[in-house]
């Protein structure tokens, strides 16, 4: 294309109404039609129509990625353990200390029989939702409610269910006239109404029966646990999506360095006869293609005939581009992730204390904002809602009032799982300097650590009581004192010898 062609195709182009002329003369470089940029194809489609068309397929790579990748799987399974740890858990905000005593005990009954599979707990549902976020980009969770002879503690229980549970595909104007969009159901002033579910995962081969028939779950039993990347999504997108070709990419590289390893461990030589008949030592008989090899043994010098010639393979090395090569890559992959590059390959050979620090406080700042806007909002609390109610519909709290005046018991503050110490003396020792000149409450630094307010007071004061009454003394708990830093030495300074020691006078008379 010459350039009076190239300037053409840019006119025409902006007088679509994609481009303004101001636009080509200069202002916006991302927005011009020069040579560098000719190539540069770009959409507006939106966000739910590009799920609806490669949704499906991009979810199967991100899902195969994580089971056969390390670096995917590893990626995953930190950032599984960092968000939820051993669980993002409840404090009853009740002003009755008694009550709220009560709320918790029956809460943490009923956390070992939240399962609806009955195959982990209550938190471990939130580490599965989170790790179903990561690889698929969205996890629906179904209420269940149960009978009160079922023996629950509360009579409720959670389904979780995988993201192909809900076609994309499934666009269309439902009996009701409502509108279905990628299996949700939105009412005229765009409300989610419903979600047509299959009844049986689309992947699992080892169902036969109801295979692809759906069914229509109310909104109100359905939790959906998704990131919104942009204004108006209703559907989630994979995690992994920015990082899967990289990752294919350097597999397949990996796989191929492992294959020419391979072949160049493979000592082999090439011998040149001087005739056809000749028979080397340790020669096999010949195959059907008239070819044959000779075996070479350990300590053997073999003997060849006169015109003979002997070669050695010599394959090529990968050269010393390797290692950068792959530490780029996966410095890129990590970036997409949003997890650290160390949490990614568990390479710790080039941290140091300031570049792990500020990698970590970086991750924190990340996960903290995933915590409390999306697992924290959009799973804890309804399930903290639809917990108490049921809970008190069924006899299992006695909540007076509750019907008038339900946020006196639903109100809840959720503390994420502690973070592990960088430096921990010096993270005590600051702790100790804010709460003591008044910056940060006691309470702050309890929940840091994952641990209810209250119930921590009351063992710290059982505590108390058992050392006292037992005669134990260990200090006042709570007035220790940190131990010093010993100041580094110098070695260029000469240490001074210690003084001798000053004799006693003699008192003998």
């Amino acid at each position: 294309m010459n350039l009076f062609s190239r300037i053409g195709a840019a006119v025409k182009y902006a007088a679509t109404g994609h481009l303004s002329m101001s636009t080509l003369a200069g202002g916006l470089e991302g927005a011009m039609m020069h040579r560098r940029l000719v190539a540069w194809k770009a959409t507006q489609e939106n966000i739910n129509g590009l799920l609806s068309s490669g949704g499906d397929l991009l979810r199967a790579r991100a899902r195969q990625i994580v089971r056969a990748n390390p670096y995917a799987s590893n990626a995953c399974e930190s950032f599984v353990a960092n968000a939820v740890g051993a669980g993002v858990k409840p404090s009853s905000l009740v002003a009755d200390q008694a009550l709220k005593d009560e709320i918790q005990k029956t809460w943490l009954d009923w956390t070992d029989e939240a399962d609806a599979d009955g195959l982990t707990d209550f938190y471990g549902l939130q580490a599965l939702a989170v790790r179903a976020m990561f690889e698929a980009g969205e996890c629906f969770i179904r209420f269940r409610p149960r009978r009160p002879g079922d023996g629950l503690t509360v009579p409720l229980q959670l389904q979780l269910l995988e993201a192909e549970m809900l076609p994309l595909a499934k666009t269309e104007i439902g009996a009701s006239g409502n509108q279905i969009r990628c299996g949700i159901e939105f009412d005229a002033i765009g409300r989610r109404v419903a979600y047509h579910f299959y009844r049986n995962h689309p992947g699992d081969g080892t169902i036969v029966q109801n295979q692809g028939e759906s069914v229509r779950v109310p909104a109100s039993e359905i939790l959906h646990i998704y990131r919104p990347q942009r204004p108006g999504q209703i559907r989630g997108v994979p995690w992994m999506s920015p990082a899967l070709v990289k990752l294919y990419l350097l597999d397949q590289y990996d796989d191929a360095e492992l294959d020419r390893k391979k072949v160049a461990a493979l000592f082999a030589g090439f011998i040149t006869k001087a005739s056809p008949e000749d028979n080397l030592l340790g020669e096999s008989a010949a195959d059907a293609d008239g070819s044959s090899v000779a075996g070479l043994s350990p300590g053997t010098m073999q003997v060849l005939l006169p015109g003979e010639d002997i070669k050695f393979s010599s394959p090529a090395d990968v050269g010393g581009s390797y290692e950068m090569f792959q530490y780029r890559t996966l410095l890129s992959i990590a970036a997409a992730l949003g997890v650290p590059y160390t949490n990614v390959t568990g390479d710790l050979k080039a941290a140091n204390y300031s570049s792990i620090r500020a990698g970590t406080v970086e991750f924190r700042r990340r996960l903290e904002q995933f915590q409390f806007a999306t697992l924290v909002f959009q799973m804890c609390r309804p399930i903290w809602q639809r917990w108490i109610q049921t809970a008190a519909l069924s006899g299992a709290l006695s909540l007076p009032n509750f019907a008038s005046d339900p946020s006196r018991y639903t109100t809840v503050k959720w503390i994420t799982p502690k973070w592990e110490w960088v430096d921990p003396l010096k993270d005590r020792q600051a702790e100790k300097i804010a709460q003591e000149q008044g910056w940060k409450a006691p309470s702050d630094i309890i929940e840091a650590e994952g641990n209810d307010v209250d119930e921590t007071f009351r063992r710290i004061a059982a505590d108390q009581k058992r050392i006292k009454d037992l005669g134990i003394t260990l200090g006042p708990l709570g007035n220790q004192t940190p131990p010093v830093t010993p100041e580094p030495t110098n070695d260029n300074k000469k240490e001074t010898p210690p003084s001798p020691p000053t004799e006693e006078p003699d008192q003998t008379p």
